[in-house]
């Protein structure tokens, strides 16, 4: 079934806004030592109490270094750490049912061996030109892939993200100075931050969080040390609203049922972007069934078609009444009354 867009004016492309459930996608950045491992267990304990916690660990070991704060699985992910590797390591957690995934950390798909300033140099390398941006070409496009795996994936992601390292002086409370250790921005992509619903920076100091953006509004202004408590704020945030899983099943029998009345493919077509709203509400395997859905109804609409019109050609004609050269069509009597007259 392809799908017909329809025009900027159509009012069938807004529908009401709506709050829905959602999955949360947590960003947690900081420096070496600021406590984002930690952290992000601790959430996870909130969001999902019970549940089942899965942690991608590229630190060499150190995401087991917690297993007395709560009971977690581990996928450990060695070198080379290319986007396919984190994808693959992605979608077994949701496979396996997994309630909230830990990614420890995703600054190794950027700065890692065979990540993909990695790739990108090899990429520049192979090239005859030497050309580097042709090169990003040839990358990002799989680290874009990386993005929507973790935006669409059905369960609560936590990534953790190293930030690039300074130092500066403050007072240490004696009349001097000390150093400490500050983050600044996150080690991937620029813009990646954009793409959470919230983004925590954590400093090494007492490991306080503070919320560079979020959108629960949750955490507005506030500095706070991550705990449970944290992630049980953010599973009550996220559930209020309606089911959408649910809400996409009782859309799509709905759907299905109108398409099914449909007598005509320019109908089909136009129902389609009539409904494009709705349609936009299920999520994407219902979205596959109604378009396989309606690919059918609209195959059946031509076959009958076809049978239609074969049926009406192959009806004979009624047979016109045959006529007679040289005056055999009159009468009989006609005949007869001209004999008798020449008689």
């Amino acid at each position: 079934m392809q799908v017909v867009t329809s025009n900027v004016g159509d009012n069938s492309m807004f529908r009401k806004a709506e709050k829905r459930q959602a999955k949360l996608r947590l960003a947690l950045c900081g420096p070496s030592g600021s406590g984002k491992t930690y952290s992000a267990l601790l959430i996870a304990q909130g969001l999902a109490p019970g549940g089942k916690i899965a942690l991608i660990d590229t630190e060499r070991g150190s995401g087991e270094l917690y297993a007395d704060l709560t009971a977690y699985d581990v996928a450990p992910l060695e070198p080379p750490y290319t986007p396919g590797r984190y994808i693959e390591i992605i979608k077994a957690a949701e496979s396996a049912g997994y309630d909230v995934l830990i990614i420890d950390s995703l600054s190794h798909a950027w700065t890692g061996d065979g990540g993909v300033l990695d790739m990108h140099d090899k990429a520049t390398a192979a090239s005859r030109s030497g050309n580097s941006f042709a090169a990003w070409r040839e990358v990002t496009p799989k680290h874009n892939a990386l993005v929507d795996t973790i935006i669409g994936v059905g369960l609560h992601v936590v990534v953790t993200m190293r930030t690039k390292t300074a130092y500066d002086m403050v007072d240490d409370g004696k009349g001097g100075k000390k150093p400490i250790k500050i983050g600044l921005s996150p080690i991937q992509r620029d813009g990646m931050e954009y793409e959470f619903t919230t983004v925590v920076d954590l400093s090494v100091d007492n490991h306080i969080a503070t919320a560079t953006k979020d959108r629960t509004r949750l955490f507005d202004g506030e500095h706070f040390v991550p705990t449970a408590a944290t992630g049980a704020a953010l599973r009550d945030w996220l559930t209020a609203g309606k089911d959408p899983v649910a809400e996409s099943k009782r859309t799509l029998k709905a759907l299905k049922a109108s398409a099914t009345r449909i007598a005509s493919v320019p109908e089909l077509e136009t129902w389609w972007r009539s409904h494009s709203a709705e349609i936009g509400l299920l999520t994407p395997p219902d979205r596959e069934t109604l378009t396989g859905h309606c690919a059918a109804r609209k195959l059946a609409i031509l076959e009958s078609s076809a049978k239609a019109s074969a049926a009406e050609a192959s009806k004979e004609p009624e047979e016109a009444p045959k006529r007679r050269g040289n005056g055999e069509d009159r009468h009989a009597a006609g005949i007869d009354a001209l004999k008798a007259a020449t008689l």
